[in-house]
């Protein structure tokens, strides 16, 4: 009964019955202005951000695990030789290298701590602005939509002395809705979402180095000290 259902839903759903929901004028107007509405809301940067920050949707969520594993071993060649003998290159995570680096310029708990603070506040500002611009497209696109069945519609109008015309121009105002709709829902809402998700278990996790960085500022600042004296 599967294997019957399978082939009678290959039999109707073929290459052209999928054409009939392609048209590429409905989709430059839905795609290009909703891109175009919201980029215009801020700096072109908040755009290549927000194109940049796709393939994060893919990753794996930020583990505290690796980065506490790099701090580790920065302490492991601080106690064996020294704090300058750290090379910040072979460490991939960015706070951990400036973590360190402010340790080995004799930087207290405190200071480290707020140090790392002051890195999540501006990492959260950065994730916060490419979340708000998916979600900003998110509420653009049925717009698109609208505006894109607007000038389907004006376009039938003027031709209704040629029958020829009619469909193409219903099929760009009735796709135009449908295309604002699915690039809100199926596409913007749910990379927004997720970003927000990802976000907010990155900082989560994070927080997890302050104590281990606290800790080791701690020992290495007395001992910087006493050699500076």
């Amino acid at each position: 009964m599967a294997r019957l259902l399978l082939n009678t839903g290959a039999m109707n759903i073929d290459a052209s019955t999928l054409l009939v929901f392609y048209d590429p004028v409905a989709l430059a107007i839905v795609g290009g202005g909703t891109m175009l509405a919201t980029a215009a809301r801020g700096p072109f940067t908040d755009t290549l951000n927000a194109l940049r920050s796709l393939p994060v949707l893919v990753r794996r969520p930020f583990d505290f695990g690796p980065a506490r594993a790099e701090l580790a071993r920065a302490e492991r060649v601080a106690h064996a030789k020294s704090l300058l003998a750290i090379d910040s290159q072979v460490l991939k995570d960015a706070d951990v290298v400036r973590g360190v680096e402010a340790v080995a310029d004799g930087a207290t708990p405190d200071q480290v701590e707020q140090l790392l603070d002051r890195l999540r506040e501006e990492r959260l500002d950065r994730h916060t602005v490419v979340q708000d611009f998916w979600a900003a497209a998110a509420e653009a696109a049925p717009a698109m939509g609208m505006v894109g069945t607007l000038i389907g519609l004006v376009r039938m109008f003027r031709s209704m002395d040629d029958p020829a015309t009619i469909g193409a121009a219903m099929a760009i105002a009735l796709l135009a809705t449908l295309y604002g709709a699915l690039f809100a829902n199926l596409i913007a809402a749910p990379v927004a979402a997720r970003l927000r998700r990802l976000s907010r278990a990155e900082e989560s996790e994070r927080r997890g180095l302050v104590a281990p960085f606290r800790a080791f500022a701690r020992r290495e600042t007395p001992i910087k000290r006493s050699r500076a004296a």
